[in-house]
């Protein structure tokens, strides 16, 4: 029915869950008559209403992670420590309200005073993505909570049932329903909830191409806040490391995890062309004892499939298109189950491919680029119009200093992987990026304004210049 959301498991094919699709008139409606109490409220009053909802997430954390790991395919220790993370956020967004958003006073002269308060917007709508569908829309939604507006939130609509989860546990906790409202449907009620005129801003996390028309949407209202981040076409770099299979764990770790649908994945890997063949055949041997199953199998899987065979789909023909364009296989990409998107990842050298896409390919496809030095290793970490994540492995702190001074990413990490951010630290990037709203822990930073106070007990004023004598 066109009036109803299907939620189906990735590995199996099986209806998971189905409900109406939302008005997203209605649902703003409710949130702007509900905010102005909610916002009313003592900072303390709506802390511990979070942390309540942190107890209920943490009491619920089993069934969360199943219904998780169900809906987006990925292996249940993968979806119990997203659950984890939708609990740490409420100390840590405590912290950083306090820390980026509190009430101070600023000296001034005269016997008065400057007070630095903040206020909340009003009414933000968050648009969520799939790939953490509780985790990342979670951290916008417990900052905002925080700072007192009130949440319209839309699921994305491949993994709406997460969504609908994660609202239930406000609710339990007592957010008033007013305050926390869910749109479920798809795209045109994503775009019709971006558009509304009853909304005070838009929190998104999601591809690119959206990230942009939202960009162009919101450019004639200023007056609204637009925090955006939109993923990367990530590179790591290995260079002067003795260890190849520690530098091919970092390799797959930053690929592969998740399936590569990580905002933060490796989606290049530049390598010193003297030692990409015997860290190729490296990353390959491990590749071939990665288990690529379903969510619950025993042993647990590395990775679950993609979110749904239409990615899967792209993703092989996007592969193909590397191919013909000059891309020369490393190892192809296998999809051991064909009604099922299952895919076990592959690589392609395109060194020498004329042209390469700028693109961010959301799965498990890695492209490996062979350089002659470490500038133009740099030059191509750099050549993207994105800039999340970067990662060097190498053993030589020099170079790590060059790389990262010269690398151009929110996210500069050294013998680690590119993707695995810290939610108490800022989370976001450049260029196609984001809009320099980063998340994570300055997700306060746009989920409050500032307003500065200059205060007087009494009134006293004098001119003292340019006044013609009585």
């Amino acid at each position: 029915m066109a009036n109803e959301m299907l939620s189906h498991e990735p590995a199996t094919g099986a209806l998971l869950w189905r409900n109406p699709v939302s008005d997203p008139d209605h649902e703003v409606g409710l949130a702007r008559a509900a905010w102005a109490p909610w916002a009313a409220l003592p900072l303390t009053v709506r802390v511990e209403t979070l942390r309540r909802f942190a107890n209920v997430v943490r009491q619920r954390s089993e069934a969360f992670a199943d219904l998780i790991a169900r809906e987006t395919g990925k292996p249940l220790w993968e979806a119990r420590s997203e659950v984890a993370s939708v609990v740490a956020k409420v100390d840590i967004s405590v912290t950083a309200y306090a820390e980026r958003t509190s009430q101070r006073r600023i000296d001034a002269s005269m016997g008065s005073r400057i007070a630095l308060r903040h206020k909340p917007h009003g009414v933000l709508a968050v648009l969520g993505p799939y790939n953490f569908p509780a985790h990342l829309p979670n951290g916008h939604i417990v900052p905002a909570l925080l700072a007192g507006n009130a949440v319209v939130f839309k699921p994305s609509e491949k993994t709406p049932a997460s969504g609908a989860f994660l609202i239930e546990c406000y609710r339990a906790a007592g957010v008033p329903e007013g305050c926390i409202r869910v749109v479920i449907g798809g795209p045109a009620e994503g775009q019709a909830l971006a558009a509304h005129p009853g909304i005070d801003g838009l929190l998104f996390t999601g591809s690119a191409r959206t990230g942009i028309n939202l960009n162009r949407a919101f450019a004639t209202k200023p007056e609204k806040i637009l925090a955006l981040e939109m993923g990367g076409n990530n590179p790591i770099v290995v260079w002067d490391t003795p260890d190849l299979y520690t530098a091919a764990v970092l390799v797959v770790q930053s690929a592969f995890t998740s399936a590569g649908q990580r905002c933060t994945a490796a989606r290049r890997l530049i390598v010193d062309d003297a030692m990409a063949q015997p860290l190729v055949a490296t990353i390959n041997t491990i590749i071939d004892r990665l288990i690529v199953g379903s969510p619950h199998d025993d042993p647990a899987p590395f990775m679950g499939p993609v979110i749904d065979n239409e990615a899967a789909d792209q993703l092989t023909e996007s592969f193909l298109a590397l191919m013909m364009r000059g891309g020369r296989p490393l190892r192809h990409l296998e999809r051991p189950v064909p009604d099922k998107p299952f895919l076990i990842p592959a690589m392609i050298d395109v060194t020498d491919m004329p042209e390469r896409p700028d693109i961010e390919l959301f799965g498990p496809i890695l492209q490996v680029i062979r350089v002659q030095d470490f500038d133009a290793a740099i030059a191509e970490a750099n050549d993207t119009r994105y800039g999340l994540s970067a990662s060097l492995v190498s053993q030589t702190p020099a170079l790590y200093d060059r790389f990262w001074s010269d690398a151009r990413a929110g996210i500069v990490n050294w013998n680690k992987p590119t993707n695995g951010a810290a939610s108490n630290a800022p989370f976001g990037g450049t260029g196609w990026s984001g809009n320099h709203r980063p998340s994570a822990y300055y997700a306060a930073d746009y989920c409050a304004y500032p307003v500065v106070s200059s205060e007087a007990d009494s009134a006293r004023a004098s001119i003292g210049i340019g006044l013609r004598d009585e």
